[in-house]
């Protein structure tokens, strides 16, 4: 079983920067990419970013690319989602997910943190 913790939301200006950690919990000798989903107010959830296993390969909707950036640190068992130049359609509930690799679904979720982009 798959548990993932999301923390480091909150409430922002429009131009800051935001980092986001997903804290992976998973089965001895497992692995599992990772993805960042968002789902605003009336909104269907969208694809934010993703990466591999391995880190080396990474994924960006056109939305956030070039603004935001995932990365993991497997030692520490955490993905994380820089964002930078936020601005207020970034305003979002941020989920991370994990799935076997990058083509397959996501089928662990975690509960998912706030993000607000305001002035």
């Amino acid at each position: 079983q798959v548990q993932l913790v999301e923390s480091g939301g909150g409430l922002v200006q429009p131009g800051d920067s935001l980092r986001l950690s997903c804290a992976v919990s998973s089965p001895p000798n497992t692995g599992y990419a990772v993805a960042w989903f968002r789902q605003a107010p009336g909104k269907e959830r969208e694809f934010v970013a993703a990466v591999s296993w391995s880190g080396r390969t990474t994924d960006y909707a056109d939305t956030v690319k070039g603004r935001f950036t995932i990365s993991r640190d497997n030692a520490e068992s955490t993905v994380y989602l820089q964002m930078d130049s936020l601005k207020p359609a970034d305003t979002a509930v941020y989920y991370c997910a994990a799935g076997r690799d990058l083509s397959s679904p996501y089928t662990y979720w975690g509960q998912g943190t706030q993000v607000t982009v305001s002035s």
